[in-house]
């Protein structure tokens, strides 16, 4: 089903990329005529749609730009589509595959990533890819950064199916440009260079694990870890007393059981969380036992109180030597206090879960939870596009927010190497948590907040785009920016944003080349203006 649902969705952009095309075509047509004729019909491709709005402070006559086109690459020329796509491979499948090695780029499974293909070597790789009988039309993509003078390579990479190829005005020089798609995760073992040329490289694929819930089964079938024990004696009210070696043996089996109705997955979220929360929990232990036994020293007293009144002997009411009546009536409003308060301790205990961790610690890793916390965090910071539709997928809602979520390249790779749903989630949901402003690398100048955060593409925040040179630049897009200088004059032509002219835009403070700022060609269209902040130039510190 999900197999249809991608290929109908293809087919709808390759169409609605056709009909840019033709639009695109007339409006030249037309500006060779008039020159004047830009103004009013050099927007076909931005006629407010289902996904756009006129806002409320813009006129009849001007326009939304169209996010949709920005996620469609339209920028790359037409379209060929690919056959023989294929499913995704079995976790632990060894494949070797051709390489793309990209600076700057993390690439996530479900995720698109453009590519301009030049150099011959290149070329001959993506020719292997599409005619590899082990896994067609797949090819490997791994992060490289720089360390001082070095090349260093990312361990962890994602494998791209070669979604369909673009031909760019045919090119003489039989370069074309290729639409990819992340699908897996897996982990390079070796790499070596392919008597073609290109780099190869034997990665095994990670073996994803499934979304966890917190173990409904669990709860009901075990007796408390912390169980009070009494015993009722004829003669007299005894207090609750714990004995330590039938609950020591308690606990103990109550673990064995638990463990033993556990599934596999489930295990490995038990152990997850009683590692992490074992000194927390055990100091809340210390306090209880303390609790406990002041509870257990004032009822001993009142019932020893109680006891002696009731048997006639010392009794010092009696012989005129005890306590007058309205001390007595107080002693006995004191009993009656604490019996409550022993009934409502004793019943807060009855209460406790019986699973062996409290409720709210598996809690902590239940994906599916997670996931609405995380989307729900989304939907405040970024707004668009709404998660609603992968909520219940934990796994590829996890790998959707760590495509689009606008910090650092190094922060994205990290969380691409985080094996577990759950902890991708946790740690997604701290960074949107504490995502606040964007500095320069370099030099950590703030140039950037949260607030000025601008979404140009219905993919969202964040993405990758591909210059006629053949570099890959995943960016981020703010309506406002803070200290960058412009450099040379806006060009229209190769712009990934239609009807944008660029300008390359440097950090004012060291001169690093930051990204670009975009600016409308006609005084129609909406935003008028935006920057494009490269993820390769961001620092990781982003609060």
């Amino acid at each position: 089903m999900d197999d249809d649902r991608i290929l109908e969705r293809e087919r709808l952009q390759i169409e609605l990329i056709r009909e840019l095309d033709f639009e695109e075509l007339q409006v030249e047509e037309v500006e060779e005529d008039s020159p004047d004729s830009d103004e009013d019909d050099g927007l076909a491709a931005f006629r407010v749609t289902s996904h756009t709005r006129l806002s409320d402070n813009l006129g009849a006559d001007e326009l939304i730009f169209n996010p949709d086109v920005a996620s469609l690459h339209t920028y790359l020329g037409e379209v060929e589509d690919t056959p023989n796509r294929i499913a995704s491979v079995d976790g632990g499948t060894v494949l070797k595959l051709p390489l793309f090695y990209l600076e700057g780029v993390v690439l996530f499974p479900e995720s698109t990533l453009p590519l301009r293909i030049i150099q011959s070597s290149f070329l001959a790789a993506v020719e292997r890819a599409l005619n590899q009988t082990n896994a067609p039309c797949t090819i490997g993509v791994i992060r490289v950064y720089r360390e001082g003078h070095q090349f260093k390579y990312a361990t962890v990479g994602t494998t791209a199916e070669v979604a369909f190829i673009r031909q760019y005005r045919r090119l003489s020089d039989g370069s074309f440009n290729v639409i990819t798609r992340g699908q897996q995760r897996f982990r390079l073992k070796r790499r070596w260079t392919d008597v073609e040329g290109f780099p190869c490289g034997e990665v095994h694929i990670v073996d994803e694990d499934v979304p966890l819930r917190t173990p409904r089964d669990a709860f009901g079938k075990l007796v408390p870890v912390s169980n009070l024990r009494g015993r009722c004696d004829s003669s007299k009210m005894s207090t609750f007393t714990p004995h330590r070696d039938t609950d020591e043996q308690s606990v103990a089996n109550s673990e064995e059981s638990f463990e033993g109705g556990l599934t596999l997955s489930e295990k490995r979220l038990h152990h997850s969380a009683v590692d992490s929360i074992m000194d927390d929990w055990t100091s809340s232990d210390d306090d209880q036992v303390v609790s406990t036994s002041n509870i257990q020293s004032s009822a001993s007293h009142s019932y020893s109180s109680r006891s002696i009144g009731c048997s006639g002997q010392d009794d010092r009411n009696e012989s005129g030597n005890g306590k007058s009546p309205v001390s007595q009536g107080k002693d006995q409003k004191h009993y009656r206090l604490t019996s409550f308060r022993e009934k409502t301790d004793l019943n807060r205990f009855r209460m406790a879960p019986r699973a062996f961790w409290p409720y709210w610690v598996y809690r902590m890793y239940d994906s599916y939870h997670l996931a609405q916390r995380a989307a729900d965090l989304w939907k405040q910071i970024v707004g668009v596009p709404n998660m609603e539709a992968v909520v219940n997928k934990p796994d590829i809602l996890s790998f959707f927010i760590a495509s689009k979520i606008p910090v650092s390249e190094s922060i994205r790779q990290e969380l691409l190497e985080i094996d577990g749903v759950s902890y991708r989630l946790q740690r997604e949901i701290e960074l949107l948590e504490s995502f606040d402003r964007v500095r320069c690398k370099h030099c950590q100048t703030v140039i950037a907040r949260r607030s000025d955060m601008l979404v140009m593409s219905s993919d969202g925040p964040l993405g990758a785009y591909v210059n006629p040179h053949g570099y890959v630049h995943e960016v981020m897009t703010f309506y406002k920016a803070n200290d960058i200088a412009l450099r040379g004059r806006p060009v229209l032509k190769d712009s990934w944003f239609p009807r944008y002219a660029w300008t390359i835009a440097n950090c004012a403070t060291c001169e690093t080349q930051l990204g670009w700022l975009f600016t409308a060609a006609n005084k129609k269209l909406k935003p008028s203006s935006f920057w494009a902040v490269r993820s390769s130039q961001v620092a990781d510190d982003m609060r």
